[in-house]
């Protein structure tokens, strides 16, 4: 067990410039961990003491479970001190980059034991962690590699569902400390902007930083004011990574470059681009995939992906050069991504006659939209492409416009439907969207998502036709006021979907 003492983790927030006090010298119990839920915690821990909705009765919680310290902030300094009068506290300026520092040194810096991958854009992260998932799982075998990320977390002690793409401070460093215990090979991490902005990546030490691309999202009063910020706190991945993996083809690629200097070393990654570290050329699509030759380190081979796209391509390009910097031979990489396999990302489920298929992808704002629906239309020529999405509540709000804008372009049939609508009607979300499409455009509003899905496969009959269920993915919850609502999961409509098509016309369904 790593230990760490309360002196120890007052110098280190002295050192940053950000302790407003610690308590006496004689007062410098041994900590072995970190948390910010008093139901976590353990004997030996410091209880971190923040969010909007704290409450002291969390302090009380944490020391009844043997929490021996804990962090706060100036502003509730005097009050917890009142209820918890004889338990040593740190007192911080800035309460989130404490957290941060604390976790990693009472963790021991499990980061210095351990190769991490951190992977930030606007689209393609956790295909591209996937991607980089299946290669490093190739290399190291039985010793893997770890994920953090939009779908799931596995440590190699802990394996489920996610919370947050990237978790606050406390809960990243418990994971990195798991992995570098249970001797993963690797880790690797989708890294968000609010997790950037908000300092809960800060001092991790990447061996490699990844960024994709760059495009206009999460912009509101609850994520990020304007795409200038936005755009600033994804580039703060740079700062903390030994090799920066930059994407040749982004917008802004300059900008990027620029930035990417902050690293030790910067290599790059393009389609078409022979110029760069790892580059592709030979690109072929077809309804199984995506072929194409990679070059990366002197050698080519040729690679078939399960996903259709250019996009899915610059995704394995930029998984490959992750995984080549950490080691990886050409043979694991070209193994790794022909057998990737992301839930809820462009899964595809095919009727035995093929004149159906349904895809079911987590596209959510206007690049992924545009990336997957230009796919989609020019891999399945002559098909009929229904399109079924929402857009979700009190935040990203140009998603109501550019959604149904994009959609329309590729699309033939349009259901607007219920997407996380949280304090919001949904009905009223999808008038907001049905506003941004063309006049006369094929198109309803359903906004029970299941029964969209079933509507949709009603207008599938009697053509080849593709059916698109779009920015939910493996989901099987609805965020809505009454909190999150269980539902049945787009992987789920679509398969009984295609199942319930074959049944009809006498077949089995594939995925």
């Amino acid at each position: 067990m790593n230990t760490t003492s309360l002196t120890e983790l007052a110098q280190t927030l002295d050192a940053a410039g950000i302790l407003a006090s610690a308590p006496h010298a004689e007062k410098n119990p041994a900590i072995t961990g970190a948390f910010h839920d008093s139901r976590l915690v353990t004997p030996g821990n410091l209880f971190i003491c923040k969010g909007a909705t704290f409450k002291p009765a969390f302090l009380a919680g944490a020391l009844e479970r043997g929490a021996v310290a804990y962090l706060c902030d100036e502003s509730r300094a005097d009050e917890l001190a009142a209820v918890a009068p004889d338990v040593p506290a740190l007192v911080a300026t800035d309460l989130r980059r404490a957290m941060a520092l604390v976790s990693a040194e009472a963790f021991g810096r499990p980061d210095r034991a351990l190769p991490l991958v951190g992977i930030t854009g606007t689209k393609g992260k956790t295909t591209t962690a996937y991607m980089l998932r299946s290669i490093l799982d190739a290399a190291h075998g039985e010793h893997g590699c770890g994920m953090i990320g939009t779908v799931e977390t596995y440590d190699g002690i802990e394996d489920g569902p996610s919370t947050n793409t990237t978790p606050e401070a406390p809960d990243l460093w418990r994971h990195l400390a798991n992995a570098r215990d249970a001797r993963l090979g690797a880790l690797v991490m989708e890294v968000s902007s609010q997790a950037l902005k908000y300092d809960r990546t800060y001092g991790v030490d990447l061996s490699v930083g990844c960024f994709l691309n760059i495009g206009l999202d999460h912009i509101s009063a609850v994520e990020h004011a304007d795409f200038e910020d936005y755009f600033t706190s994804k580039l703060k991945i740079f700062s903390q990574c030994r090799t920066a993996v930059v994407n040749l083809d982004s917008d802004h690629a300059d900008r990027i470059l620029a930035a990417a200097a902050q690293a030790r070393l910067t290599l790059t990654f393009g389609v078409g681009r022979p110029e760069a570290d790892a580059w592709a050329d030979g690109l072929e699509s077809s309804e199984k995939g995506m072929g194409f030759s990679l070059h990366l380190d002197g050698w080519e081979r040729r690679v078939t992906l399960p996903f259709p796209g250019d996009f899915s391509v610059s995704n394995a390009l930029a998984a490959a050069l992750c995984a080549h910097v950490l080691g990886a031979s050409a043979d694991d990489i070209v193994h790794g991504l022909e057998a990737t396999r992301v839930p809820g990302r462009m899964e595809f489920y095919r009727s035995k006659d093929r004149q159906l298929t349904a895809v079911v992808d987590y596209a959510h704002n206007r690049m992924a939209f545009e990336s997957l629906l230009s796919a989609v239309a020019g891999t399945f020529t002559g098909a009929r492409v229904i399109a079924v999405f929402g857009a979700v509540g009190g935040k990203a709000l140009e998603r109501r416009h550019d959604l149904p804008e994009v959609a329309a372009r590729y699309a033939s049939h349009i259901v607007l439907t219920s997407d996380d609508p949280w304090t919001e009607d949904p009905l009223d979300i999808c008038h907001e969207m049905e506003r941004s499409l063309p006049d006369g455009f094929p198109h309803e509003i359903v906004v029970d998502r299941e029964q969209a899905a079933a509507r949709a496969f009603e207008l599938a009959e009697g053509h080849k036709s593709v059916v698109l269920f779009l920015a939910k993915g493996h989901e099987a919850y609805q965020h809505t006021r009454e909190g999150f609502v269980p539902c049945v999961s787009d992987c789920e409509l679509a398969r009984r979907g295609v199942a319930a098509y074959d049944e009809k016309h006498g077949g089995a369904a594939t995925a």
